[in-house]
């Protein structure tokens, strides 16, 4: 509980806390999508709550963990490589929760060393973040395609 009168070392405090914690969803971000890259689903969806729910443009909204490691492993799996990069992020602290924002550019790869353009697409990432006992956790997903390049010839994200 904040005091009426804070002095300068708790303002400070406050101040170092907001930095730590947005640091914290930064990392909890790259160490996640590097492991979805790696499809590591198992250590991707470890940095999402029991009761997440992603909500993506083409598919309908999916609620639980499990359902949504399910769903992307299911979509990503026939792709050799994948790079999701995740740009222009901001993160605001409210106490246990935080909200972040950001874009996604997903570059998809079938046939790696093939010259053939690969498939990709991009849109705005929406993110809600709960502090757990284990750190901050993903609470909720919102991300729509604004746009696509190449073909999802393995139909993936239809």
């Amino acid at each position: 509980m904040p005091t009426e009168n804070p002095t300068e070392h708790d303002i400070l405090l406050r101040r170092l806390r907001a930095l730590e914690d947005k640091d914290a969803l930064h990392t909890l971000m790259v160490r996640g999508w590097h492991a979805l890259d790696r499809k590591d689903w198992d250590t991707w969806i470890g940095f999402w709550t029991e009761d997440a729910v992603l909500e993506f443009g083409p598919w309908q909204e999916i609620h639980g963990r499990d359902a949504i490691r399910d769903k992307v492993s299911e979509a990503e799996a026939p792709y050799a490589n994948m790079q999701h990069h995740i740009l222009n992020v901001s993160f605001d602290v409210r106490g246990d929760r935080a909200t972040g924002i950001g874009y996604m550019w997903f570059v998809a790869v079938t046939e790696p060393g093939r010259s053939s353009a690969p498939y990709a697409m991009g849109g705005p990432y929406d993110w809600e973040f709960v502090r757990t006992e284990d750190g901050w956790r993903l609470s909720r997903q919102r991300l729509g395609v604004w746009w696509t390049s190449g073909e999802d010839t393995a139909r993936a994200f239809s």
